[in-house]
């Protein structure tokens, strides 16, 4: 049965309630739909992730010469320091425009299943791609970017370390598998839901275990399970109930426009919920600041469901358990820039 049929079952009140089984029984229902962050970063499918291409990955994640401006990171928008995100309703780029949508946390990426709300990236080296090249976040091109990091001996260096095996070390794809490489240590285990689903049952306490015990019963994890409570499929906001243009503006129709099907408008990537308090404002229109307030809204329009305020209170409980213990970060020493280095353009959009 697919997590799209078991949210239509939740939200007819067809799904069995289990709220008051016992501590045993809620840990293992639990065992049963998510699993806990790894404590080792995992392997990558076609990317051998040596400490050579992550050491050089975290100096490009950091870098800012990656945009034509001189000033935007992959950092600016995903900051480690601030929950893995830029804390704000949409991101800033070239020429302080707005972006179209909130910045999703860089924090346990590696295990979603595709990169971005629409899910158009498959991975996240094809995720650093993007940004890098759009006119609206760092407005580069993969020549400028590869002129840039040729113009530099350490980078020159660095990435023939990182790619032994490549005629041409220094290249736009090799610049995205590298960030790919270091993004993949970016985990944040040890949460204590974490601790719970390994056989800790004090990690909870009775609020928290009420939360997780309504989590599933009303079906929220029939869309956000698994290693990163949800970021594996794609569902419609609004399944029953469509929420206002404030919250699902009308002009991004999400999915469509990666498909061009009709039954993908205005769906979406479930939102991984790892690390949720730390990632406020939310949804992909970062409409809504308070996580209890998200909640709130999920269950309308998700299950079709009035939540009581005990209810979304003890959810949001649940969802504190999430945070997990970021990686302590140490930011990197960037190599000078030389007369070859193209020089920054003007902050224009």
């Amino acid at each position: 049965m697919s997590y799209r049929t078991l949210s239509m079952l939740a939200a007819a009140g067809l799904l069995v309630c289990a709220t008051g089984a016992s501590a045993d029984d809620l840990q293992q229902r639990a065992n049963e739909q998510f699993s806990p962050i790894p404590q080792t970063p995992p392997e990558i499918d076609g990317n051998d992730t040596t400490d050579a291409k992550r050491s050089l990955g975290k100096m490009l994640f950091f870098e800012p010469r990656l945009s034509s401006s001189h000033l935007i990171s992959c950092n600016t928008c995903h900051n480690v320091g601030m929950g893995g995100h830029d804390y704000l309703p949409v991101a800033i780029g070239h020429g302080w425009q707005k972006g179209p949508r909130n910045s999703p946390t860089v924090f346990n990426a590696v295990f979603n299943a595709a990169q971005f709300w629409d899910g158009r990236a498959a991975d996240l080296a094809e995720q650093a791609k993007g940004p890098v090249q759009a006119g609206v976040e760092m407005s580069s091109t993969p020549e400028r970017v590869e002129a840039t990091l040729g113009s530099m001996p350490e980078y020159v260096e660095r990435f023939g370390q990182a790619f032994p095996d490549k005629d041409s070390p220094v290249s736009f794809d090799n610049m995205a598998t590298a960030i790919e490489a270091y993004e993949s240590t970016l985990i944040t285990p040890d949460a204590p839901f974490d601790n719970y689903l390994r056989g800790d049952t004090d990690a909870l306490d009775d609020r928290q275990k009420r939360g997780l015990a309504l989590f599933m019963d009303k079906g929220c994890s029939s869309c956000h399970a698994g290693t990163n409570v949800g970021g594996q499929d794609y569902y419609p906001f609004g399944l029953v109930t469509r929420p206002g243009g404030d919250i699902l503006p009308s002009g991004d129709k999400g999915r469509f426009s990666v498909t061009e099907t009709a039954s993908d408008e205005y769906v979406f990537r479930a939102a991984p919920l790892r690390n949720v308090a730390l990632t406020a404002p939310y949804f992909h229109s970062g409409a809504i600041w308070n996580l209890e307030e998200a909640v709130s809204v999920m269950g309308t329009a998700q299950l079709g469901a009035e939540l009581a305020d005990d209810e979304v209170s003890d959810i949001a409980a649940f969802l504190h358990t999430l945070t997990g213990e970021v990686p302590d970060i140490e930011y990197p020493e960037l190599p000078p820039s030389t007369d070859k280095t193209p020089r920054p353009d003007p902050m224009t959009p």
